[in-house]
């Protein structure tokens, strides 16, 4: 399989979206970079981003693939990954989700409770 411009931007911006949480506390980085490629990256996208996952040293940084496992793989039931199907149709504890009046728009940073 041979990486194309539109892979490269691909892997870029899931390091993009890595990157941004590095700065968030350790323990919801990898939850933070799930849940925003599972709200804001359509189905082919994902798709690719899985293809190019089976590829040895396609570029990805760690944290992309740690969170992996936790992306909605294409086809599957949506709540088999975090931040999409009933759970963010529902709204979540304390009020929070699109069922609370809340844009899927808005900042992917998963609340921590210190």
């Amino acid at each position: 399989m041979s990486e194309t411009g539109t892979d490269a931007k691909l892997i870029r911006m899931a390091n993009q979206i890595a990157t941004f949480f590095l700065s968030q506390p350790e323990e919801v980085r990898a939850e933070g970079v799930a849940t925003h490629i599972n709200k804001f990256w359509e189905t082919r996208m994902r798709r690719r981003f899985f293809e190019l996952m089976a590829v040895p040293d396609a570029g990805f940084l760690p944290l992309v693939v740690e969170a992996a496992s936790q992306v909605k793989r294409p086809g599957e039931a949506d709540a088999s990954a975090i931040g999409v199907g009933r759970d963010a149709a529902d709204g979540a504890p304390g009020g929070k989700g699109v069922a609370a009046g809340e844009s899927l728009s808005e900042p992917s940073i998963p609340e921590t409770t210190h």
